[in-house]
């Protein structure tokens, strides 16, 4: 993966964590043990702290920054859905950022909350745990049941699953010119998407 040190601070990256080959690091960026970063994700730590705990996911496209002097923090079990941007805000412990939202500056997420795909969280925004949020300026619409929780932790464990998964098969090679007789398919994931029970 690209890793880049600035004014000597060296990204760390725990062993049993997967770093997409394409992903971005730079300075001040500690990844724990388990966890995820995508794919074109950019973590840069050259202003503020990024700290990313263990089980945690920052999917492909994902930009993670901070003003001088903050830091941007995701939760053990934290799930940073494609294209998010966080922008040193505090990702709450098994919360979920869908795709394409905004996390900014001073944010907090509460632990084992939801927020929407395309939502804008404002500066300073504080959200209570298990809470689903949405909208742009993002507001607090719900709190979450016992089964969205659940829903929203099996998502993150496949993620789990996904980490040893490239660790142990994930390499680069030439795509193949035409489809192979009964090409397998993947077949072992547990998890469905919510639209589908």
């Amino acid at each position: 993966m690209p890793s880049y040190a600035i004014e000597n601070l060296v990204p760390v990256v725990d062993p049993l964590a997967y770093v997409h080959p394409t992903a971005v690091l730079i300075g001040d960026v500690i990844i724990d043990k388990h966890c995820y970063i995508g794919p074109n994700a950019v973590l840069r730590g050259d202003f503020g702290r990024i700290v990313v705990k263990q089980g945690a996911n920052v999917q492909d496209t994902c930009v993670v920054h901070s003003f001088p002097g903050k830091d941007c923090i995701i939760e053990e079990n934290g799930h940073i859905g494609h294209g998010a941007i966080l922008h040193g805000c505090h990702i709450g412990e098994n919360a979920l950022v869908g795709m394409n939202a905004v996390i900014m500056d001073d944010a907090v997420i509460g632990a084992e909350s939801l927020v929407a795909a395309t939502a804008f969280v404002k500066s300073a925004f504080e959200c209570p745990p298990r809470s689903l949020l949405a909208g742009s300026p993002a507001t607090v619409k719900r709190s979450l049941s016992d089964k969205e929780v659940a829903w929203k932790t099996s998502g993150t464990k496949q993620y789990h699953h996904l980490t040893e998964r490239c660790l142990n098969s994930l390499h680069q090679v030439e795509p193949l010119t035409e489809v192979q007789s009964n090409r397998p398919r993947f077949t072992d994931s547990a998890y469905k998407p919510k639209h589908e029970g």
